[in-house]
């Protein structure tokens, strides 16, 4: 396999100093890498899309193993609930900005590498200018909508996306966007609907599990950058850790790809519209006296906002609140007055509900209450209302003292 960043010259910058000889003396005997190898890893640049569990145990690797420029993309805080998987941070960390957690904990580590800092959320509109940055992209992303834009933008730019992801006891790693391989899109061309695949926040991860991925996809970019082995690219390693298996499926480059097989996707698009995360608002109901009866009409499940569902309850307004996680997250935090019922048990519990009241349904973050939103509408429900941004919404722009997770 031929490296991804040119041959080390003789002279200059390029050469291994004394104090990165002895760090890195580890490599220098394996001849699949030695001094040019390892020239190369400092010449190189990768840019780590998430600092969270898989992000965590790839950059440490990256910077151990003296991968010269590291970029870390992240527009989230440390919450103690990242730090039984996220070992980039600690608990003194709580409350700070991933990035700068992240920045400390690299360059503490090896202090002979550059970290850089990308203190927003990728987007359409700069994603292509921060990944062009850089020789190789590892996706640590947690959400469908940045996965998508990542692999997108790998494949306009040509630049290596070596993937990883896990929920529960389950994990993948490929590398996508390499000259003669598949892109993420090959293997799943559309996103599922929202709320059918469940976050880890909702469903759990082992934590340990993203370390085993994350260290994987550091493997994978480090062979990437020196040319050595056999990397991922048309494999996909799935991992079953609960039973520690471990296999391989061949995964093609599909020809009729948007992105990689007929490039008929020249430029990113609107991926808030493409994964259907964007909150769509009901807009207001006007009275129409020669309009039909209402009655005719398809009931709508309408959204809710944190701030209306505070005012109205605050109004004393006869509302229904149901939460629709499961009774673990209900012992973690819970908006007050409201009763639990997991999205499994919506549709038999619907018949205890009244229907000649509003019903406002909510989640974690939204997804799981559409659903059950939904549910209740075919049910027969028609005053129905998902609380948007679920109760995470809720902690950040109602009640900070509601527990975050």
């Amino acid at each position: 396999m031929s490296p991804l960043v040119g041959s080390p010259s003789s002279s200059g910058s390029e050469e291994l100093s004394p104090d990165e000889l002895a760090r890195y003396s580890r490599h220098l005997g394996l001849a699949e890498i030695g001094e040019r190898g390892q020239a190369r890893l400092k010449q190189s640049s990768v840019l780590i899309v998430g600092a969270g569990g898989l992000g965590s145990p790839a950059a440490l690797y990256l910077a151990a193993a003296g991968v010269g420029r590291l970029g870390i993309a992240d527009f989230d805080t440390v919450d103690v609930t990242n730090l039984q998987r996220q070992v980039l941070h600690d608990t003194s960390a709580v409350g700070t900005r991933k990035t700068h957690s992240a920045r400390q904990r690299l360059e503490a580590l090896n202090p002979l590498i550059r970290v850089d800092t990308i203190d927003e959320e990728l987007t359409a509109g700069n994603a292509l200018d921060v990944i062009g940055e850089y020789d190789v992209v590892v996706d640590g992303t947690d959400n469908f909508k940045t996965r998508y834009l990542t692999n997108d933008a790998c494949v306009l730019l040509g630049r290596p996306n070596v993937y990883g992801s896990v929920l529960r006891f389950e994990g993948q790693a490929s590398v996508f966007a390499t000259p003669d391989g598949p892109c993420y899109r090959c293997l799943f061309r559309e996103p599922p609907p929202p709320g059918l695949v469940p976050t880890c926040a909702e469903a759990g991860v082992l934590g340990v599990l993203p370390g085993l991925v994350g260290t994987i996809q550091a493997t994978e970019a480090i062979k990437l950058i020196v040319g050595a082995g056999d990397t991922l690219a048309g494999r996909l390693l799935l991992i079953d850790a609960l039973r520690m298996r471990f296999r391989t499926i061949t995964v093609r480059r599909d020809p009729e790809c948007p992105a990689c097989g007929t490039r008929e996707l020249t430029s990113l698009i609107d991926y808030d519209e493409f994964c259907h995360t964007r909150p769509v608002v009901a807009p207001a109901r006007v009275a129409d006296a020669t309009a039909p009866a209402a009655a005719a009409r398809p009931p709508v499940l309408h959204n809710m906002t944190p701030g209306e569902l505070a005012d109205r309850l605050r109004h004393g307004d006869d509302v229904e609140v149901i939460d629709v996680r499961e009774p673990y997250e209900w012992r973690i935090a819970r908006i007050h007055g409201a009763r639990l019922i997991p999205l499994s048990h919506v549709p038999s519990a619907s018949a205890d509900l009244p229907r000649e009241r509003d019903i406002v349904v909510y989640c974690h973050h939204g997804h799981r209450s559409r659903t059950a939103g939904q549910i209740l509408l075919a049910q027969g429900f028609s005053r129905v209302w998902n609380l948007t941004g679920g109760i995470a919404r809720w902690s950040a722009e109602v009640d900070p003292s509601v527990p975050t997770y």
